[in-house]
């Protein structure tokens, strides 16, 4: 990233010791104080900058003297030695890291010295504008004025969108104040250090409102106002048709910049508000039709987040744009989805609020958009950007949008495959003879299949709901995107999306929001894009959730009773879903109780017991699928376990699941058997199956066992005073400190 000569010299800096670093502070110190500055004082301000910069998180000096020997320079400089355009970066560099340095009296001074620099800069060129020779005149060298980017003559005041051949020092600070403008008033402006008292409110209102005789405002509330008005000069200028495309760059750059700071002084005075709306609302109606000016709308958005209530604008069009458009033409712009998902964290207790309080009536664009905005952003470019939707996801889990969450995340890698398709389909031509991917992009174009896409691509929540039933029809679709490298990326991050969505939502949903969920959970484990690993991972996560979900409110098994059977029941998905079948047999054996739900009646657990017993029995008594492999003993095991606890809570079952099992110890004295592969398992499985067939020897053991009280499985023996058990560990404590 940085050149070796760069790198060495910033080792140096981190590296400095703390001794030499105060000998160098007090050497500059000392040299500021000289009149006469040349390019040794420079220099030395120029490592001290990159010191700084190097050692900002590390490191803490005491900046106060400097920063009174620098600005008493700048105030009373005589020589030329030390030139301003070197003094302003390094002080930004100051105030940045130590913004404490600064006494109110420094702010006053400086706040003066910007409003001169960006207001009252020379509006004709600098040295070297004129071609010279023998014959010049003294008419002839007289600069010739600045010019707008289009080439005409300015007639305001110097702007850095200004051109010329050459610049004042004057000029130059004029560029720099702008540049740090932003950061100066976030730092020393806020409302808790406005000095309008200074002068009388009434005075103040009016001056600022006819914008006339501003002399009379204290340095902070001039600077405001001459802040405004260059931003103001910035706006006109980017009407200007610029003749380069570099120009048409930084006219964009000096846009947003621009829009932030009319954002910062419209903050600490609502006064200019009503002043510089019509500006934001014009340059919004201007670029929002020109998706190439993204970059400068996103700070239109947030001057509008930040002040359309004051104004009473309707902010709807602007929310449209940003959650609508952007996501859905500009997936492919990695800059722009950096920042607007950066816009959307900065910002999102506001919109939260702003959508909370919305009057009863027909949803507003921002609400119906709630999601899925942005989620076209991760699929293009998951990678990059799954650390800010990590930090996003729980804001956007409601009760409202869990469900369809939960099912864009599956689709994830679909909307990827789709993403590159919509580019493919608008560059390659309608027929190319044997060229990779032709299905999914024939399908794509297909007016048949169009709705599924569409609805993958989506702008707006709630739509498309029945698309459901042919998601299986999708998946054969987008078969040969299951290996693109970009589709392959983003079915990796889906996990970690999904761990995330889950610790959200057990936060926010009722059991019946809860319940929900577990159908889906169900039902998307056998409805998901064929990619490798990719349903092995999903039914990881599924599992650990749905255990989650259960311990947190076991009356949800009683609930989805008759699904969680029929998913159980159903004996292909020992093979081809072992995690979350497992984990589904678990639960109903430990949740299907009376003690976790007093509905639970001795017909849903006989129910339950059979589903399980004709699965048990059709795995271990025939041959597995062909080219399948034999069930995992783990699913064996936890289908013994769990109707060996439903037994035991019904014990007219006892003599079923003991019958079984003594078969299962006779028929495996034979040796190996079709059903189990590896030796070692099947004595695992054969061990298993006697421990609980002895269990049920004794029902009352084993319900006590298989099925134990909260008291016995969450002990609190150590801490229960009516108990012995306190005072032999005191005992104990006591005897082991005396030795």
């Amino acid at each position: 990233m940085y050149s070796q000569g760069s790198e060495s010299l910033i080792r140096q800096a981190r590296d400095i010791e703390e001794s030499e670093l105060q000998k160098f502070y007090s050497r500059l110190i000392k040299v500021l104080k000289v009149k006469e500055h040349g390019h040794e004082t420079v220099d030395s301000l120029q490592r001290l900058h990159l010191i700084l910069s190097a050692n900002k998180y590390s490191r803490q000096t005491d900046l106060s003297s400097y920063c009174t020997q620098l600005l008493r320079n700048l105030e009373n400089r005589q020589s030329e030695g030390l030139s301003l355009t070197h003094t302003l970066p390094i002080l930004n560099s100051v105030i940045t890291h130590s913004p404490d340095c600064l006494t109110e009296d420094h702010v006053t001074f400086l706040s003066k010295k910007f409003v001169d620099w960006l207001r009252y800069a020379s509006i004709t060129q600098g040295g070297g504008a004129s071609s010279g020779g023998f014959f010049t005149g003294p008419r002839s060298r007289q600069p010739p004025p600045i010019t707008e980017l289009d080439g005409t003559v300015s007639g305001d005041f110097f702007t850095v969108l200004c051109v010329g051949q050459g610049f004042t020092e004057d000029q130059w600070m004029n560029v720099y104040s702008f540049s740090m403008l932003r950061h100066w008033l976030l730092t020393y402006h806020s409302v808790s250090n406005d000095d309008r008292s200074e002068v009388d409110g009434s005075v103040v209102s009016m001056v600022s409102a006819t914008s006339s005789s501003s002399r009379l405002l204290p340095p902070k509330e001039r600077l405001r106002e001459k802040a405004f008005q260059y931003c103001q000069r910035l706006i006109e200028q980017c009407d200007r048709k610029a003749h380069k495309k570099t120009d048409t760059d930084l006219q964009k750059a000096c846009l947003v910049e621009a829009v932030c700071v009319l954002d910062c002084v419209c903050s600490e005075d609502t006064s200019l508000v009503y002043r510089t709306f019509p500006y934001i609302k014009a340059l919004f109606g201007r670029l929002s039709s020109d998706l190439s000016f993204a970059r400068v709308l996103l700070p239109v958005a947030q001057f509008y987040l930040n002040h359309g209530e004051v104004a009473a604008v309707d902010c709807d069009v602007v929310w449209k744009l940003v959650f609508g458009r952007f996501p859905a033409e500009l997936f492919n712009d990695n800059f722009l989805a950096h920042e607007l998902l950066r816009f959307l964290r900065l910002n999102l207790d506001s919109l939260k609020f702003r959508v909370k309080t919305r009057e009863l009536g027909p949803p507003t664009y921002m609400i119906r958009t709630e999601h899925p905005f942005c989620v076209q952003m991760l699929a293009w470019n998951s990678p990059a950007l799954v650390d800010e939707f990590v930090d996003l996801m729980p804001s956007l889990v409601t009760a409202g949008t869990a469900v369809e969450l939960l099912h864009t995340l599956l689709d994830l890698p679909c909307l990827s495959a789709t993403l590159v398709l919509q580019l493919r389909a608008a560059s390659l031509p309608i027929a190319e003879a044997g060229a990779r991917g032709l299905v999914p992009l024939e399908a794509f174009r297909n007016p048949s299949f169009r709705g599924l896409f569409l609805f993958l691509l989506r702008t707006e929540a709630g739509t498309g709901s029945d698309t459901i039933d042919r998601l299986s029809t999708l998946h054969e679709l987008l078969a040969e995107a299951a290996d693109w490298p970009r589709v392959v990326r983003c079915a990796q991050i889906v996990p970690v999306m999904l761990h995330v969505f889950f610790n959200a939502v057990i936060k926010v949903a009722d059991e019946q929001l809860l319940a929900h969920l577990i159908l889906v959970i169900l039902e998307r484990s056998s409805l998901l894009l064929n990619i490798p690993s990719y349903s092995k991972e999903i039914h990881r996560v599924f599992s650990c959730h749905l255990l989650n979900l259960c311990k947190l409110h076991p009356s949800l098994v009683v609930d989805q009773s008759h699904e969680l059977l029929e998913f159980a029941g159903t004996t292909t998905n020992v093979y081809n879903k072992e995690e979350i079948y497992t984990h589904v047999v678990w639960v109903l054996g430990e949740y299907l109780s009376v003690s976790c739900d007093s509905r639970c009646s001795v017909n849903l657990i006989t129910s339950c017991f059979e589903a399980l017993e004709a699965v048990l029995f059709e795995i271990t008594s025939s041959t597995p699928p062909s080219g399948g492999s034999c069930p995992a003993p783990r699913v064996i095991t936890t289908l013994m376990s769990a109707m060996a606890k439903l037994a035991s809570r019904s014990h007219d079952l006892i003599p079923r699941v003991s019958l079984f099992l003594s078969k299962l110890r006779t028929v495996t004295r034979g040796g190996s058997v079709a059903w189990c592969a590896d030796e070692e398992d099947l004595v695992s499985i054969v061990t298993r199956g006697e421990e609980l067939w002895s269990l049920l020897k004794t029902p009352g053991v084993a319900q006590s066992v298989l099925t134990p009280p909260s008291y016995i499985t969450e002990p609190r023996w150590h801490r229960d005073t009516n108990m012995a058990m306190p005072l032999r560990l005191r005992l104990l404590t006591h005897l082991t400190h005396s030795q």
